[in-house]
Parts: structure tokens; sequence; C-alpha cells
């Protein structure tokens, strides 16, 4: 008898030929991770799943045919751009297919303020078509290869959250989605309709197309300074929240880093660091605020190259460096509030070894705060320290939704009743608490 997995992959090689759908078990364990490794709680607990087949369209129209044809067989569809994610949520934890949407990458339209690219599109890529028609998208993730969908799906902000804040508040446009359907077509949605399947991991709908806010290109030069000490360069992180125009990034760190860092000048070992994206109207500016601080300016760089550089050096990447550099060691928890520079030595003091990475934001910073990783249940001892300091936390170890969790719910009996969209990501909760409070 003919499993449900079988048939499937029959029907997909009828859709997507030999090259677009996979049973081999390479193919298989290559989509089943993710970064997740990057969690030493997570880490603990894999594998996670495996998936029974691995589909690959090539295009919007083939994502909308692959996901029906799964919805008629029964088949669990996880779905997957780059794989850059750390906490586990393109695993398929439920077997079934995985919907590799990396071959769909089109850029379809460039216009006024807005481009639409398929889900696959790495954000890099969206980027550079974007500042050929003399404009920039609002933000990026600090991993520009990871896809356009995947970050809509998955991911929060990054560089050009500064000004712009969350992907969430007005980056999204519309959206070609996919219900779980057995007739399944791509589905349009704009403006506040689109809101409901960002986020969300494609619990609620699969997201094909998308269509994004753009603006004015900047000239934008990448600015690297460094100081004696972290509380010199916590100094000037308002400051530069504060320039106008507006920087799309700024980040700083403790010598610790510049130490784990391959070697470059512009990040000189032993002190601490601060990389920014500034517009040149700025440049001046800001190296007075430096100086000011008893810092020096030790480079500063143009072209695109540098900026996806020190995008790389944001949000969870000097986590990354850290656990190059010293395996088996660190973990880190999202955190935001002015106690984080003012009450810095008392947040360092959370956990072992604290290190602060900090991110500069219109209103109040945020960062990662890294640690030496003893437990599961230490990571979740150290949430109600933070509160007591008018920290407010993210605990990132998980794979659950938890952005708007009983609308995506409510959302997802509707255009995925069998529950058949990334199982086990919606209402899930894995073994240890969670939490949120930024």
């Amino acid at each position: 008898m003919t499993s449900p997995v079988e048939a499937l992959h029959a029907e997909l090689l009828d859709l997507l030929g030999e090259k677009g759908v996979s049973i081999e078990l390479a193919a298989r364990e290559r989509a089943s991770v993710d970064g997740s490794r990057m969690s030493p709680v997570i880490s603990e607990l894999l594998p996670l799943g495996l998936a029974d087949l691995v589909a690959y369209p090539s295009n919007a129209e083939q994502i909308a045919a692959t996901i029906a044809a799964s919805v008629r067989h029964d088949v669990p569809v996880t779905p997957r751009g780059k794989g850059t994610g750390n906490y586990g949520q393109a695993i398929p934890m439920s077997g079934g297919l995985v919907l590799d949407m990396s071959r769909a990458r089109a850029i379809t339209e460039v216009g006024d303020g807005f481009i639409t690219a398929e889900a696959g599109a790495t954000m890099v890529s969206v980027e550079l078509a974007a500042n050929k028609a003399g404009q920039q998208i609002l933000m990026y993730p600090s991993t520009a290869q990871s896809s356009l969908g995947g970050f809509i799906s998955g991911g929060s902000g990054g560089t050009g959250s500064i000004k712009h804040g969350m992907l969430h508040q007005g980056f999204v446009l519309g959206l070609d989605v996919v219900h779980a359907m057995p007739d399944a077509e791509l589905l349009h949605v704009d403006g506040e309709a689109a809101e409901p399947y960002i986020h969300n991991y494609g619990t609620a709908g699969i997201i094909a197309r998308a269509t994004v806010a753009l603006e004015p290109l900047q000239d934008w030069y990448g600015f690297f300074a460094s100081f004696d000490t972290f509380e010199q360069a916590l100094s000037v992180i308002r400051p530069f929240a504060d320039l106008e125009p507006t920087p799309r990034l700024v980040s700083a760190d403790l010598a610790t880093l510049a130490n784990a860092l391959p070697a470059d000048p512009g990040i000189p070992a032993d002190r601490a660091s601060l990389r920014a994206i500034l517009d040149v109207a700025t440049l001046d500016e800001a190296r007075a605020i430096v100086e000011a601080a008893g810092g020096r300016v030790d480079d500063i760089r143009d072209g695109a190259q540098t900026s996806m550089k020190i995008s790389m050096m944001s949000y969870n990447h000097p986590i990354e460096w850290l656990q190059k550099a010293y395996p088996n060691t660190y973990f880190h928890v999202e955190v935001a509030g002015d106690a984080l520079i003012d009450r810095i030595d008392e947040v360092h003091a959370v956990y072992r070894g604290g290190m602060l990475h900090i991110e500069a934001q219109k209103g109040r910073p945020i960062g990662m705060l890294a640690g030496i990783y003893e437990s599961a249940e230490e990571v979740v001892a150290g949430f109600d320290r933070l509160t007591a300091l008018g920290v407010g936390y993210h605990n990132p170890h998980q794979w659950n939704v938890d952005f708007e969790p009983e609308r995506t719910a409510a959302h997802a009996a509707v255009t995925d009743p069998g529950r058949l969209l990334n199982p086990g990501k919606l209402l899930a909760r894995p073994s240890v608490a969670t939490g949120s409070q930024v």
C-alpha cells in the first residue's frame, strides 16, 4: 500500500521534476537543521525532527501547488528559507515535507517606494536591486544572506530598526500567501491584512511572495571607533541614536569581542569596540562625540560590503563570534532598557561571566546579554533578576510562536484546519520556561 509520503513524492515529481524533490537521506538531513546549535538550551534537545522529503519549488506558483499537494495527502509542511534561524523554527518536528524556497528568488518589480520579490530572494539581493533604483529597503536582518520570506516569517528587526522599528511596523506592504487547503492558490493581502502572517513561522499561512517598503538611497559609511573602557562606549550610545539623519546601525561591545574577531584595524584588540553605519552628513558629529567621550575613531569606510560586515557583527552575531572563539561556553538572552547603560555592572552580574552586546535604538537601547552557560534552569532564573533591574527580556531559546500567539492560533484555525503548517511551533512549548518582557 502506498503511503501518503510516497504518494506525495510521486505527485511532486510530476509537478517539480526530478531536481525539484528529494527523498535522499543527505538532502533530508540538510533540510532538517538550522542554526539552533547557537542555543545550548536547544542543542541539548537535538535532534528535533527529520524530513521525509524535501521540495524545491522555483517560483511562487509552484510553492502554492506544492502546499496544495501536501494537504491533499495529509503531509505536514515545514517552510524553510536559507535555514539561518537560530532556535529550531525551521526544523520539521513532525517529519513530512520541508518546503525549501531558496530557488524561488525572482525579484519581480521595483517601483517608487516598494519592491516585490519571491520568498527565497536573499535580503542582500533585494537591497542591491533597490539600490540600483536609487532606493534602499527600510531594514534587513543581521544575516543579510537570509531570505525575504524567512525574515518576514521569523525575524523581528535588524539593520535599519534604529529608525523604522520592527518589521511589523510598516516594512511589509503586501504578501502573496498560501493557506493549507487542497486547492490552495496564491492569496494576495495588503496592509493590515498582511500583519497576521508576520513572525509566525508560517503556521497560519506560508509566504510565497512579498512587497516591502523602500525609501530614498542614502550615502552610508562604516564608522569604527574604540575606547579604553566599555563604560565610555556606552556613554555614546544615546547621542549616536539621536544623530540626524538617523544611523542605520550602532553596536558596541566589550574588548572580549574584539579579541574574538578576525584581525581588523578598525576593531583593535583589547579595546571596547563601537561599529556604526552612518549617513555621510553625520560623520563629523559622530567623531566629535567619540573623542569627547575619550575614544578614538579607528577607521571610516564606504561601500555596501562595509555595511554588510558591520551588520554581521550586530544582534546575534557577536554571540556566534564568542562561541567560535570559546566553544561550549556562552549563551545569551535578548534584553532592553535604559538600565543597560545606567546599571551596567548590575546587568553584567545577572549571569556568571556576563557580557552585554548593545544596540542603539530610538527610545531605549536593546542588546544581547551573554553569560557562561550552566543549565536551562539558570538561564530562566536570571529573568527575575533582570526584571528587578528594570531590564526587559525575551527568552530566545524556544521555537514556539510568541508574537501575537492568540491571534495566530485563531487565524490558523481558519487557514490551516488540519494543523499541517509547521506543526510543533504554534502553542507548543519547549521543556524550559519561556518569557518575554521586551
